[in-house]
């Protein structure tokens, strides 16, 4: 004889409860105005859902679209300036993008969070910043459009012991501008 696997009966009382729980779930999306999310009106959605007007109309060629288009961190590995395969394509963006859009100067600013004194520190951020800009007149940019300034272990994303945290300090921030800085 075989035998056959049955599901343990819960009774209708456990299958209610269940539908009430689901329509609570579903009553508390409403009311956050979660619900027309799936409808594809995403303009009558609130909170964390709500459009951002800011972003609406972006200008090509605008500081905005270089920021969220192409992206202007560049990240290192500890105690080095070397770029790796993530940060030679990001700077392909880049200069791609800045070729593009030859009226904007670009300030290099590097920074650092690696073992070692404050001067060690600012060289190494130095280095970073101009490997980024050696890198982009390399791929056309002209070197009279971008300056570096090495910051050393000042203005960190994040203050902490962590080696992944700290890694988000390793990092060369390739920043627009109208006119050069003196």
């Amino acid at each position: 004889m075989a035998h056959v696997a049955t599901r343990p009966s819960h009774g209708a009382g456990a299958g209610l409860a269940m539908v009430a729980i689901l329509g609570f779930l579903l009553a508390g999306c409403q009311s956050l105005g979660l619900g027309s999310l799936g409808s594809g009106n995403s303009r009558t959605a609130t909170g964390t859902n709500a459009p951002v007007d800011a972003f609406a109309n972006l200008n090509t060629g605008s500081e905005e679209d270089f920021i969220l288009q192409v992206g202007r961190r560049t990240h290192f590995a500890e105690g080095s300036a070397a770029l790796d395969d993530t940060a030679r394509t990001t700077l392909d963006k880049q200069a791609e993008w800045l070729q593009q859009h030859s009226h904007w100067l670009i300030k290099l600013q590097g920074f650092s969070d690696d073992p070692g004194s404050p001067a060690q520190n600012k060289a190494l951020s130095t280095k970073r910043a101009q490997a980024v800009m050696s890198y982009l007149v390399s791929r056309g940019v002209a070197r009279s459009r971008m300056w570096v300034r090495g910051y050393g272990r000042e203005r960190l994303v994040r203050d902490c012991p962590d080696i992944a945290c700290k890694s988000q300090n390793r990092r060369v921030i390739s920043n627009l501008r109208a006119e050069r800085e003196t």
